[in-house]
């Protein structure tokens, strides 16, 4: 099938699937005698395979090596968990990190008034440089 049929089946948009072949996470497509992309089921299964890791936020990377684990009959199942296992740390980290965000924004935007006076707690805090900072990151 085109590109454009193997998009839509795949549930990915035909930039992406140029994206997911040069990054080597799909192999090059056959090409008709005109030189368009031709798929095969396996291509969609594959793409299908990488659309849901980049749900989950697997980098391209952790794909490729998920993939790699996939395309292997002899793999072991201890690695693909390894592999999630140290993703979920990542989630967790990220989910942490997302929540100390939150408490902060929340706790400026409840110090300020709001009101029509120049005077603003939530630009006098991000003004103000955290102790042990070493400036932006």
């Amino acid at each position: 099938m085109n590109i454009g049929a193997a998009a839509k089946q795949a549930g990915v948009s035909a930039k992406m699937i140029r994206h997911y072949e040069a990054s080597g996470l799909l192999p090059p497509a056959a090409r008709t005698s005109a030189g368009y992309r031709q798929y095969s089921e396996q291509d969609i299964a594959r793409l299908g395979f990488i659309r849901r890791c980049r749900m989950l936020g697997f980098s391209i990377d952790e794909i490729r090596d998920l993939l790699n684990l996939w395309d292997d009959p002899n793999r072991s199942a201890r690695e693909v968990k390894t592999l999630a296992l140290q993703h979920l740390q990542e989630v967790d980290n990220k989910i942490s990190e997302l929540n100390a965000m939150r408490q902060t924004l929340q706790s400026m935007i409840s110090a300020c008034s709001g009101d029509d006076c120049p005077q603003c707690s939530i630009l006098d805090h991000l003004a103000t440089p955290e102790s042990g900072s070493n400036g932006p990151s």
